[in-house]
């Protein structure tokens, strides 16, 4: 699990482009499965859900959303989180850590989207697993925590079907039995949220803002967040300052962007707020553009956002596509039995989350400085950022150099 996020640097410039986005690519239908996939080529032979690997592009976007199997079986599928494919933020990250492993290795691939958008049901989403496995699914990747429900009944009908949990958590079935064909997998985002709010305080900034999806119900999010203050706290004591912050999921329910999430921000930016944490889906299409119409900051998430826009300081990532392809060799490696009803959880010690340095826009920090941050956080190093945020959440815990201002 080591050098996850040292990859994820090293292809930054490839993985901008799988930054937060708008709803250009989102299907014009509510189906469960993909829709407009292109109708293969006359003259070349479909590949069969064994082709050799290809030599391939490196770039995701490169792979086709879309493949024809000559067998018409997808052996590994996506069901997607809430929010369109290709939100260039959770479900894309994922997805291309799919596609690289299926086109590296030969294997066919397919995704699969909940019928009703952002209000899927727990049925909506189990009919999508129903439909990947019906389509020849043997192991399926899935984010969000959303996925529980669902998941733990088509886990334990399908028991030889691998599932990958991402944001995840080991599963068992309803009489308690650990389900071993789950694994569950999250990220400590806490700590690359850490070195976001140190970094957006050290670079100058004493007004920040925090706006989450999931409406404080999300715990990736949430981790986020409480990470961010941290960061935010540790930074101002050192520098002798105070700083404001405003912290709000009221419009980040579906994650999506909006108009009336766009006025919120934009009235934060008006106000003297200088950089926003854009937590959540396409979330940050409403906070980029108010940070550019503000000549402000922004913060993305996930990926390495730098490439939508300008504003962006910096982006808290997490190696979604690597934990996926990862997960996936597991399988196809036949050392399932290592994860399988399992929690992995990824962080600073497995190189897996952090923010992307080469192309963050700093002045202050410099690589030592960060450095020093990641190697303190490590296990045995003097750093530690808390995880656990319901007090926070509650606002039953204070800090002496930042205000915090929940907005509701």
């Amino acid at each position: 699990m080591k050098k996850l996020l040292a990859l994820l640097l090293t292809l930054s410039m490839v993985f901008a482009l799988a930054a937060c986005g708008g709803n250009d690519n989102k299907p014009s239908d509510n189906s469960n499965t993909q829709t407009n996939t292109p109708a293969p080529d006359a003259n070349t032979p479909a590949p069969d859900s064994t082709t050799p690997a290809p030599a391939g592009p490196v770039n995701p976007d490169e792979i086709d959303d879309t493949m024809t199997s000559a067998d018409n079986k997808y052996v590994i599928a996506m069901v997607t989180d809430v929010g369109q494919l290709k939100d260039k933020s959770f479900n894309q990250g994922t997805w291309n850590g799919v596609k690289l492993y299926a086109s590296e290795n030969g294997k066919s691939y397919k995704y699969y989207q909940p019928a009703n958008g952002d209000n899927a049901t727990d049925e909506d989403r189990y009919q999508a697993y129903k439909a990947a496995i019906d389509g020849g699914a043997e192991v399926i990747v899935a984010p969000g925590f959303l996925q529980e429900a669902a998941m733990v009944k088509a886990a334990s009908e399908y028991p030889d079907v691998k599932f990958i949990f991402i944001d995840g958590y080991p599963l068992s079935d309803a009489s308690g039995n650990t389900l071993a064909n789950v694994v569950g997998v999250a990220f400590h985002e806490e700590q690359c949220g850490y070195l976001a709010g140190y970094a957006a305080v050290k670079e100058g900034n004493t007004k920040l803002g925090f706006t989450g999806g999931g409406g404080g119900t999300n715990p990736a999010v949430n981790r986020y967040g409480y990470g961010f203050v941290q960061g935010a706290q540790a930074a101002a004591a050192e520098d002798g300052v105070n700083v404001e912050m405003n912290y709000s999921y009221l419009y980040g329910d579906g994650y999506s962007a909006s108009a009336e999430l766009q006025t919120q921000i934009n009235g934060w930016y008006s106000n003297g707020t200088e950089i926003v944490f854009a937590c959540g889906g396409s979330m940050c299409n409403s906070v980029f553009a108010a940070a550019a119409a503000n000549n402000a900051l922004s913060i993305g998430v996930d990926v390495d956002q730098s490439g939508e826009s300008n504003t962006v300081m910096t982006s808290a990532v997490k190696g979604l596509a690597e934990a996926a392809s990862l997960m996936l060799g597991r399988f196809y490696d036949g050392k399932w039995d290592e994860v399988g009803g399992q929690a992995v959880n990824l962080g600073v010690d497995d190189d897996a989350v952090g923010l992307p340095f080469a192309s963050s826009q700093f002045e202050v920090i410099t690589e030592d400085i960060y450095n020093t941050l990641v190697d303190g956080m490590k296990t045995g190093g003097s750093l530690e950022v808390k995880g656990e945020y319901d007090t926070f959440l509650a606002g039953g815990e204070t800090f002496a150099n930042v205000a915090v201002n929940f907005v509701k």
